[in-house]
């Protein structure tokens, strides 16, 4: 999960700019969140030192009454973040050629003008890097997407171990590497959708069969490569054996 860092001098735009990501974020269903919206950029750098991994940066250029500016910012992020995607966004356009001059690499510079233009360039953004995220795990990345609520998420399918009948009618889990997913579908239509990769070892489990670790065949049980156990039903056994 990518982190975001904002860092803006005028309070009203910060909370605007925090507002509009979270809200993004929920409805794209993407894989970041916010993790620290300051007026000061060293509790900016502080933060990043401390967990130092790749980031989303969004800078004004000027900030009042600091030491430093975003540019002398993002050459302090870079010490800790080589490769994240520094977004300025500031109110004087003729300053674009300064990232150029500090080696920043930046992603964007966003000219605040109006506040919708301000969010249509961070909505942009993003995207933008939503998709060079993909393309860097590779194009071929399956993944599977439930919504929970009103979440959009999008699972990796080669970090999903089964789906298991949920005891409500009908809902299904999702038990991934590290999630589990309650999310209401169909069985039926997963084992159709999976049927390369999956099995139906039982009527309530439908199994990775690539992240099988072991099975049981005394007590029909499958140890999944996160530790998980799930039963396969008798007549399964040679299926099973089949295709592990």
């Amino acid at each position: 999960m990518l982190p975001i860092y904002i860092c803006e001098d005028d309070a009203m735009i910060l909370a605007t700019q925090r507002k509009f990501l979270e809200k993004q974020i929920m409805m794209e269903g993407y894989d970041m969140q916010i993790a620290l919206c300051s007026r000061h950029p060293q509790e900016i750098i502080e933060a990043v030192a401390a967990d130092p991994k790749r980031g989303i940066y969004f800078l004004d250029v000027e900030l009042k009454d600091e030491p430093m500016d975003g540019f002398m910012l993002g050459q302090q992020i870079r010490k800790f973040d080589t490769r994240g995607f520094l977004i300025y966004v500031t109110s004087f356009p003729d300053l674009a050629f300064e990232t150029f001059r500090y080696h920043l690499e930046a992603l964007d510079y966003i000219v605040k003008g109006n506040s919708e233009k301000m969010l249509t360039g961070m909505h942009k953004n993003l995207a933008i890097i939503t998709e060079r995220m993909c393309k860097e795990q590779g194009e071929q990345k399956e993944y599977f997407t439930v919504k929970v609520l009103d979440i959009v998420k999008h699972v990796p399918v080669d970090e999903i171990m089964f789906f298991e009948t949920s005891v409500r009618t009908h809902r299904i889990e999702l038990h991934a590497k590290n999630d589990c997913i309650d999310f209401i579908g169909s069985m039926q239509e997963l084992q159709e959708q999976f049927r390369e990769h999956f099995l139906r070892v039982h009527r309530s489990y439908l199994v990775n069969v690539n992240k099988i670790q072991e099975l049981d065949l005394k007590h029909r049980e499958i140890l999944m490569d996160n530790g998980e156990k799930c039963l396969f039903s008798k007549n399964m056994k040679g299926e099973l054996l089949g295709r592990i």
